[in-house]
């Protein structure tokens, strides 16, 4: 496989710890060393993303929905006015299958949807998913 691309830095979004060591342990199977930062609310990412020096680009955001103090929606909603990040690539992971829910993310213009129990035996494929897109996609730095 060609190494010729640039490192994308993840931020994860999740409230739930069992859930993003999940996510970190399917990087570490698939021996990706992608760097991981965490945040556990829509609040704290914002203040980190808008810390020019907190996360390395190009990233990707995977966001879960249902979070205390700021939920997914709302930080979309906030981020898609930021004239700096609202360029930002968003895959939203998370547990709700509403559809009010896809339709929201989805309108403040998500690169994809994944329901947490639609993935079986772990995160792995979501994270085949993401390692084949930066590798294919050319995203902002």
């Amino acid at each position: 496989m060609s190494t010729d691309y640039n490192e994308v830095s993840i931020l994860l979004v999740e409230d739930d710890d069992i859930d993003a060591k999940a996510v970190e342990r399917g990087f570490k199977k698939l021996k990706l060393a992608n760097p991981i930062v965490r945040t556990k609310n829509g609040l704290e990412a914002l203040e980190l993303l808008r810390d020019p020096d907190s996360v390395q680009r190009p990233y990707l955001i995977l966001l879960d929905l249902n979070m205390p103090i700021m939920g997914g929606i709302e930080f979309l909603k906030i981020i898609r006015q930021d004239e700096d990040l609202k360029n930002t690539i968003i895959f939203v992971l998370t547990t709700s299958s509403a559809d009010e829910d896809l339709v929201a993310a989805y309108n403040e213009n998500i690169a994809g949807y994944i329901v947490k129990s639609d993935v079986k035996g772990g995160f792995d494929k979501v994270i085949q998913l993401l390692d084949c897109y930066w590798r294919v996609v050319m995203l902002p730095k």
